[in-house]
């Protein structure tokens, strides 16, 4: 007799037929022998997206109990999307799909974990599918989920988002760096090829070109229109950002048990160091004055230097916050973020615990991205006086903006707009660039005005992991990444200084070896 529960049971049948052609079936005088016929498992499923009944069927099996397993493993699979009518529809088809195809039926944990991320059940996800599981699950602040959807919609899901993501393999990696390196190769090329082209395009003689030389620079210009235009490369540095999406992506599905391998963390890539902070020395700056060739992506200002900006600087009303910035290495958006209610005048400190970035070009208040970043630091005295007289600046803004029936916003940031709303952290940049210019210095960005807040610390007297507590690193590896050749290259300007400061009463002729005197 077949068992039956919840709309299912096994049952006995056999191929025998009668004299009328037709199966027996349950009729069959020899289902009573033991070896005679095959048992068949049927259950009822879940409606399908349209309501239709659906049942799962299968039939093989040598034994009732071999039958009876199967079946309760189905239920224990139906058991797991209780309640849930998505995920029971999810489960009925991964069912019926197996009953087609007479695949194997799964282990109920292994469905559950599927079934608990909202991944495909029959383990045929692709890469690109699981990444915007994994976008939509993740909690990270707005610009660094842009910063991963940027790598996955430009790099890994054209080039590997097709394959499975259970049999993604180092080997795909190797190919998709490469690739990626090879394109990068190509648009330089192009690039190249754009700025000889735009040189042909230019007469650089005085007065109007002849006739004939207008019309070959018009040929020159109509071949530059249909060139691609400028687009940017993908460095060594990319390339490694690119990989650490894509390993932590691949480590989340193996958090949910999905895969168990992350081929992202054995890759063998070019490696992206950090480019070497150099000092703005006399021999570099006349170089750059020649060529006008930085002599690396960070260049740092003496201390002389500094001075210079902050001088040209001092009339303008951002002047506290380069002040601040140059002397304690605040990030940009953490000093266009920084509140008055966590500055301290009596105490010299300010806690950092808001930075406002661009989303886009939209302004965006968040918290630190890291703990070590969302600290406190501490500010001399000449800072706190420059804050007191910024703020006393502000007050009367403020004051003169009302008394003249003008709108003021009241946002408690230390540095605004004229109205006291949100200051772009892009204004400040561009200030900074303008007096820059102005003042005839050799070039940095803002970013690097940070950078040289480490060159203070070993102006004062201070070692790597000071400017490691100054900077707010996570680690000192950073730290030392970026300023130890900064570091070597001060080092060598205290020892010359240091060994002037020793006073003699006649200096040898250069290149001569001191001796005995006649």
């Amino acid at each position: 007799m077949p068992t039956s529960r919840r709309g299912g049971g096994v049952t006995k049948r056999c191929e025998c037929r009668g004299p009328d052609g037709k199966r027996l079936g349950a009729s069959c005088p020899q289902l009573s022998k033991r070896n005679h016929g095959n048992h068949e498992i049927h259950q009822e499923l879940p409606v399908d997206g349209d309501g239709n009944r659906r049942r799962f069927r299968r039939t093989g099996y040598e034994g009732s109990k071999e039958a009876q397993a199967a079946l309760d493993r189905i239920r224990a699979i139906l058991d797991l999307a209780d309640g849930d009518e998505e995920a029971q529809r999810r489960v009925g088809d991964l069912l019926q799909v197996l009953m087609k195809s007479r695949g194997p039926i799964p282990e109920p944990v292994e469905v559950s974990r599927k079934l608990g991320v909202g991944v495909e059940l029959e383990g045929k996800m692709t890469v690109a599918e699981w990444l915007d599981v994994w976008m939509a699950s993740k909690k990270t602040r707005s610009t660094t989920n842009n910063g991963y959807r940027s790598h996955i919609k430009v790099h890994i899901k054209p080039r590997i988002g097709h394959l499975r993501l259970d049999r993604l393999n180092v080997g795909h990696l190797v190919e998709m760096f490469d690739a990626i390196a090879e394109e990068s190769e190509a648009i330089e090329a192009e690039n190249q090829a754009r700025r000889d082209q735009e040189a042909r395009c230019r007469w650089s003689k005085p007065g109007r070109p002849p006739a004939a030389v207008r019309a070959q620079l018009a040929d020159e210009r109509a071949k530059l229109a249909e060139m691609r235009p400028f687009r940017k490369t993908n460095g060594a540095a990319t390339r490694q950002a690119i990989r650490r999406t894509l390993r932590a992506a691949l480590n989340a599905a193996i958090a949910r048990q999905l895969v168990t391998f992350n081929p992202a963390a054995h890759v063998e890539m070019t490696s992206g160091k950090r480019p070497k902070g150099l000092l703005w020395t006399d021999e570099r700056v006349a170089r750059w004055r020649e060529t006008g060739e930085k002599p690396s992506p960070v260049m740092v200002w003496t201390p002389a230097q500094l001075g210079a900006f902050l001088d040209a600087a001092e009339g303008d009303r951002l002047y506290a916050f380069f002040h601040l910035v140059a002397h304690h290495g605040l990030r940009r958006g953490e000093g266009v973020g920084q509140g008055w209610a966590d500055v301290s005048f009596e105490g010299k400190v300010i806690a950092v615990s808001k930075e406002i970035v661009v989303d886009g070009w939209t302004p965006v208040e968040t918290e630190p991205k890291t703990d070590e970043s969302a600290s406190i630091v501490r500010i001399d005295r000449g800072t706190v006086e420059v804050l007191k007289a910024h703020r006393a600046r502000q007050l009367v803004e403020r004051d003169e903006r009302l008394a003249a029936g003008k709108a003021w916003t009241e946002t408690g940031k230390v540095f605004t707009q004229e109205d006291g709303t949100w200051l772009h952290p892009e204004t400040v940049s561009e200030t900074f660039r303008r007096i820059v210019a102005q003042a005839d210095l050799p070039p940095i960005n803002l970013r690097d005005l940070r950078h040289g807040a480490a060159a203070l610390v070993k102006a004062g007297g201070g070692d790597l992991h000071d400017a490691k507590v100054k900077l707010r690193h996570s680690t000192i590896v950073l730290t030392s990444d970026t300023y130890m050749a900064l570091f070597e290259e001060a080092e060598d300007e205290l020892t010359e200084k240091a060994a002037a400061v020793v006073p003699r009463a006649r200096k040898a002729p250069e290149n001569q070896v001191p001796g005995p005197q006649p």
